[in-house]
């Protein structure tokens, strides 16, 4: 009887799942995702971006700035994490996990002369 029960309810249940973009991957087996999506305005009818960001576990610290993944929910792991990493959509090119950007020569902020 236990294995019927088991064939009809996935053992993890529904878990609400989201697509979305990594944008930093700076923290220890955390990353955080961006999910953008387009709202209608009710007045104008004009379409509007808004955005999420969800702070992801990432055991492996598989994913890196600018990949795209796939998040589900899960039990509170921290004061900001809820979510867990399912898998890596679409990997980025480019930068290595938690390298930060380096500053282009000539773009620096100057300090105006006085």
């Amino acid at each position: 009887m236990s294995e019927a029960a088991s064939k009809d309810t996935p053992a993890r249940g529904r878990r609400g799942t989201v697509e979305g973009e990594v944008v930093s991957d700076l923290m220890k087996k955390t990353i955080v995702v961006r999910r953008t999506r387009s709202v209608r305005h009710p007045k104008y009818g004009k379409y509007i971006h808004r955005t999420s960001k969800y702070y992801a576990h990432d055991e492996a610290e598989a994913a890196k700035v600018g990949d795209v993944v796939e998040i589900e929910q899960t039990r509170p792991l921290s004061r900001l994490k809820r979510w867990r990493l399912v898998r890596v959509v679409r990997a980025s090119e480019g930068r290595v996990r938690g390298q930060r950007d380096v500053p282009v020569p000539g773009l620096e902020s100057e300090e105006a002369p006085r």
